[in-house]
C-alpha cells in the first residue's frame, strides 16, 4: 500500500510554506549539486576502478538509498504492462552511466559537464524522427544554435579532438533516449513505479560489463563508491520533486547551476579551471535548450488551454 504522506515526510526538506514554485527552484538546484557530487566522486575513482565497475555500484548504492521508498510503497507499486519499454530505458541508462563515467576519466569534469546539456537537443532530433513529433522550424533552428555550442566548446581545427569528449557526446546521445522512454512509460505508468524499476533493473544489468573488467576495489575507494550512490539519489529526487512542483520552464534555468557547482567541485578537488571556451558554449547550449522548452510549454497551454474559473 502506497503512504504519500510518509514517503513526503522522509524526503521534506523544504517547508511547505514556501511557495510551489520556489520549491522546485530549490530541488532543481539541490538535484545539480547532488549532480556535481556524482561527478566529483567518480572523477576521484578515476585510475583506480574501471567506469563501468564504477557504474554498477553507483546503481547498487543508488538502489540501497532508494529502498525506503519501496519499502513504504509496497511491492505493487512495481506492477507494469510495459516492461520491454521499462528495459529499454534501462538499458539507455547503463549505457549513458558507462559513457559519461568512462568521459570523466578522461577529461576535466566542467567540460564533461557542458557537453551533456547537448542531450535535450539529441531528444528533440529523437521526439521528431523516432516518436514523430511535429518539430518546427524555430525548434530545428534552436537544435542547430545548441549543436554550434558544442563545436566552441570542441573547438575543431583549433584544437584535436580529444577522445573523451567524443565519449561525452555519446553519453549525451545516450541520455537524450531517457526522457524519450520515460514520456512513453508516463502513459501507463506512475513516476514512482519509473524510478524504482529503473534503479532495481539497472543493477544487474550494469554489473554484466563490470565482471569483464572487475578488479577488488581499493578500501580508500569505497567512500566514493557509497558517496556517487548517495548524490544519484538527490539527482533523481531533486528533479521529481522539482518538475512536480512546478513548470518544466521555470526550473529549468536552475539546472544551469550544474555547471557551476561542477566547476567549484573540479577547482577545488582536483585543480581544474573552467575555461572562457568550455563556458561560452555551455551559454549557448543551454540557451537553446531552454527556448525549446518555454516555446513547448507555450504549445501545450495553447493546446490544452486551462478550465474556465482557472
Amino acid at each position: 500500500m502506497v503512504r504519500p504522506a510518509m514517503s513526503r515526510r522522509l524526503f521534506a526538506i523544504f517547508p511547505a510554506d514556501i511557495p510551489p514554485p520556489v520549491r522546485g527552484a530549490l530541488w532543481m538546484v539541490f538535484s545539480a549539486c547532488s549532480f556535481a557530487g556524482v561527478s566529483v566522486a567518480v572523477h576521484s575513482l578515476a585510475g583506480r576502478i574501471h567506469p563501468f565497475e564504477i557504474a554498477f555500484f553507483r546503481t547498487l548504492f543508488l538502489l540501497f538509498f532508494m529502498s525506503p521508498l519501496l519499502l513504504r510503497s509496497g511491492w505493487s507499486v512495481l506492477r507494469t504492462r510495459n516492461w520491454r519499454m521499462h528495459l529499454f530505458r534501462c538499458l539507455a541508462s547503463v549505457a549513458a552511466m558507462m559513457s559519461w563515467f568512462s568521459a570523466l576519466s578522461l577529461m576535466p569534469i566542467a567540460e564533461v559537464t557542458a557537453l551533456t546539456f547537448t542531450a535535450p537537443l539529441f531528444s528533440t532530433l529523437g521526439a521528431g524522427l523516432l516518436l514523430g513529433e511535429r518539430v518546427g522550424v524555430r525548434r530545428w533552428g534552436a537544435v542547430l544554435i545548441g549543436f554550434a555550442g558544442t563545436l566552441v566548446i570542441l573547438r575543431p581545427g583549433i584544437e584535436a579532438l580529444a577522445p573523451g569528449a567524443w565519449v561525452a557526446l555519446l553519453a549525451a546521445l545516450f541520455m537524450a533516449i531517457i526522457p524519450l522512454s520515460v514520456k512513453v512509460l508516463s502513459r501507463t505508468d506512475p513516476p514512482t513505479t519509473v524510478v524504482l524499476l529503473v534503479a532495481l533493473l539497472s543493477t544487474p544489468l550494469s554489473l554484466i560489463p563490470a565482471l569483464f573488467v572487475w578488479t577488488a576495489p581499493p578500501p580508500e575507494t569505497w567512500p566514493w563508491l557509497v558517496a556517487s550512490g548517495l548524490f544519484a539519489t538527490g539527482v533523481q529526487w531533486g528533479m521529481a520533486k522539482a518538475y512536480a512542483l512546478a513548470d518544466v520552464t521555470a526550473v529549468l534555468p536552475f539546472d544551469f547551476s550544474r555547471l557551476i557547482f561542477v566547476a567549484a567541485g573540479g577547482f577545488l578537488m582536483f585543480g581544474e579551471v573552467l575555461d572562457v571556451w568550455t563556458a561560452a558554449g555551455a551559454i549557448i547550449i543551454f540557451s537553446a535548450t531552454l527556448y525549446t522548452a518555454r516555446r513547448e510549454a507555450r504549445l501545450a497551454r495553447r493546446l490544452n488551454p486551462p478550465p474556465p474559473g482557472r
